[in-house]
């Protein structure tokens, strides 16, 4: 059984700073594109980052320069830094692991709660 664990997610004040953590079972973490998607109530959840098997990165625009990705393959975990935050940033933040091809998956967490508020 799969499962992709979030962790992290609080309230912070603009400006402030909060690590989102990912733990995940049942999958090879370092084969899998691993990601931090975003929503808002009322919106599609979007893609925050992604990082492949490989290192490479995809940062979506409003989040380059003060958010950063990073993997721990040995502890099936990937991270999110997340630097002077904006209100704009607050959502529900999922962890995705997915791999394409014929033995493909799409795997999401349950989510964490950030809040961005004076």
């Amino acid at each position: 059984q799969v499962q992709l664990v979030e962790s992290g997610g609080a309230f912070v004040q603009p400006g402030g700073s909060l690590r989102l953590s990912c733990e995940g079972s049942g999958i090879i973490f370092s084969i899998s594109t691993m990601g931090w998607y975003r929503r808002v109530p009322g919106k599609e959840r979007e893609l925050v980052v992604s990082i492949t098997s490989g290192g490479s990165t995809n940062y979506a625009d409003s989040v380059k320069g003060r958010f950063t990705i990073s993997r721990d393959n040995t502890k099936n975990a990937v991270y999110l830094q997340m630097n002077s935050l904006k209100p704009e940033d607050t959502a529900v933040y999922f962890c995705n692991a997915k791999r394409l091809g014929i033995t493909g998956y799409n795997y999401w967490g349950q989510g964490t709660q950030v809040t961005v508020s004076s």
